[in-house]
């Protein structure tokens, strides 16, 4: 394939599988009836037996259906000259339209004229051409091109068939592509898609084997490691002693799942070379240095690197932990794993900085992502074609969180409930759509809501996005404060231990994810909970389905369902949206099947 040719570069094929699934939009079949039903579209060869003018100026056919010996009448509602010219008495033609039955009488009114050859013709609609496209579909598309990339033959002849159909009945139910073809084209998109992820990976050999011992710290833990936290401990394990490839692996958990035991049990495999975690924000840094401090041997030296704030001696520490202030040091020993904490929240400059850490001429350093924002396990599979993945899906303790949906009339209630979590020495949030006030959202905002609240509350603590203080306020909120009034901000950050109840307003205009992670703010260390969702519509759907599950895996899977859906033939693609048949809440075991032919 010439992926530049201009044609190819138009459509962004860069795959046979691609040009395969540019598929018609509508089909028009114009071969023969084989019987007369009334109500359905049919063509027929025609006999005009008469014509004659009614007084409303229409004409009126009589038309004989030869291959039927069947006489039925027609009527041209807005005839034109074209009309008076091509019907005349004893004239033949091709004629398509629908049947009717009116008073006992069947009629084909308004006929198509078709002009043969006759047959099934697909009617594509693209950034080409149609007379463009289907030369193109011509020429590349053939069979022994898509065996190539992976299908097999009874399936690229089945593909080949949409495009080059013989009749419609084995392909079509009505307007839509039979069941059985409908599962060949996720099938043949997650190939695809596969396919091209493969191909990107690139690979290099590690800087060391990293081989320290980690059964010391797992049995002077003072708890015990969930069987997913030990599953990912060995993944981590296996891939650092393997001398071929560099580890790339992310370790997907949820909220409160203890991802931070398996940074320490890496850091601890890392040993006696050096490791290095950086985290997005200071208060995360800080809080994953305090528990380092706290689990890991005395003996390994930690360090922290902050703006403003460094603790210990980073060149000679075995684990060091920062933010991107570690990227502005020039003098940072030798590394030979590297980790970071929500690597997505880091601009593109600094992700290429991170990458200049991991390089030491051909040899790479081992590469740690953690995150925890969960995506369904079909989204996992897809991705590892291009870095590893572990999932934890599960916490080492039950949290008890009861999510509510409530509005303006529940609001009395709500203080009082407020009002109990303070006196048992809890802590409160308050989520605001916005810092300012806002026409275009019906809810109060945060500048709007503050005096509300200190005004009946001691403790009060504000801060937002924008806010150069926001860390500040944030550690001192966990320290002494009673109620917490912020937007998302609070979404990925500090771990409050006393937080047992989370309002969030206006909250169907957030993402499901979104809720997720905040409502994961409170009763991280197992204490009874609240999540109120505050809206003026209480029949929302969304909310009504993310009430019933705290499983952040479940709940991805949830964002997707309620994301994805659309026409089927004459549908689009969804903006963002990679697939047009393929449904990431649903068709994992289809993936699975696409990724083992891959690895066959």
């Amino acid at each position: 394939m010439q992926p530049h040719a201009p044609f190819f570069k138009k459509l962004k094929i860069t795959s046979w599988l691609d040009l395969a699934l540019i598929l018609p939009t509508s089909y028009l079949d114009t071969n023969l009836a084989k019987s007369i039903n009334v109500g359905e579209v049919g063509t027929f060869e025609s006999y005009i037996i008469s014509k004659q003018r009614d007084r409303n100026n229409r004409i009126k056919l009589r038309i004989k259906l030869t291959h039927f010996a069947q006489t039925i009448e027609s009527i041209i509602f807005h005839p034109t000259a074209y009309h008076d010219k091509l019907f005349t008495q004893g004239s033949t033609h091709i004629l398509q339209g629908r049947i009717t039955n009116f008073q006992n009488s069947l009629q084909l009114n308004q006929p198509k004229v078709i002009t043969p050859p006759l047959g099934i013709t697909p009617r594509y609609r693209t950034a080409l051409k149609e007379t463009e496209l289907k030369a193109l579909l011509q020429t590349f598309l053939t069979l022994d091109r898509l065996t190539k990339e992976g299908l097999k033959v009874h399936e690229a002849q089945t593909l080949l068939n949409l495009h080059f159909p013989t009749n419609l009945h084995d392909i079509l139910d009505h307007k839509t592509y039979k069941p059985h073809i409908i599962k060949l084209l996720k099938y043949t998109e997650a190939l695809n898609h596969l396919g091209k992820l493969q191909g990107k990976r690139i690979d290099f050999p590690p800087t060391r084997l990293l081989r320290g011992d980690i059964q010391g710290f797992i049995r002077n833990l003072p708890f015990d490691l969930t069987k997913e936290q030990l599953k990912a401990i060995e993944d981590i394990k296996r891939d650092f002693q393997n001398p071929k490839k560099a580890t790339k692996r992310v370790v997907i958990g949820d909220v409160g799942s203890g991802k931070t035991m398996v940074i320490l049990a890496a850091a601890m495999m890392a040993l006696p070379y050096k490791s290095i975690l950086m985290a997005p924000t200071s208060i995360l840094a800080l809080q994953l240095y305090e528990e380092a401090c706290k689990y890991l041997p005395k003996e390994l030296m930690i360090a922290l690197v902050m703006q403003n704030n460094s603790i210990g001696d980073y060149q000679n520490s075995h684990f060091i932990i920062g933010t991107h202030a570690l990227l502005y040091k020039e003098d940072l020993p030798s590394i030979d794993l590297v980790m970071i904490d929500e690597q997505h929240r880091f601009g593109t400059a600094q992700r290429n900085a991170l990458e200049k850490l991991s390089q030491k001429g051909k040899q790479r350093a081992h590469v740690l992502q953690f995150s925890a924002t969960p995506i369904p396990r079909t989204q996992a599979m897809m991705d590892a074609a291009l870095v590893d993945i572990s999932l934890i899906t599960t916490t080492p303790f039950t949290k008890s969180v009861t999510t509510k949906i409530i509005s303006k009339e529940d609001f009395a209630p709500l203080l009082s409930h407020i009002k109990e979590e303070i006196q048992a020495s809890h802590q409160i949030l308050i989520i605001y759509p916005l810092v300012e006030q806002s026409e275009q959202i019906p809810y109060q905002s945060l500048d709007e809501a503050r005096t509300f609240w200190e005004e009946r509350f001691e403790g009060v603590y504000l801060t937002h996005g924008k806010d150069k203080e926001k860390e500040k306020a944030l550690l001192e909120f966990r320290k002494d404060g009673n109620i917490l009034l912020a937007t998302t901000v609070v979404e990925v950050g500090i771990s409050l231990p006393r937080l047992t109840l989370i309002v969030i307003v206006g909250a169907e205009r957030l993402g499901l994810a979104t809720l997720h992670q905040l409502r994961g703010r409170v009763g991280r260390l197992g204490l009874k909970s609240w999540c109120y969702l505050y809206t003026h519509n209480k029949n929302n759907e969304r909310l009504k389905a993310f009430t019933k599950t705290t499983n952040g895996f479940e709940i991805a899977k949830l964002d997707l369902e309620f994301r994805n859906s659309g026409d089927i033939l004459e549908g689009t693609i969804q903006s963002g949206k990679k697939f047009r048949w393929l449904d990431m809440a649903h068709d994992e075991e289809i993936v699975a099947q696409a990724k083992a032919r891959l690895e066959m």
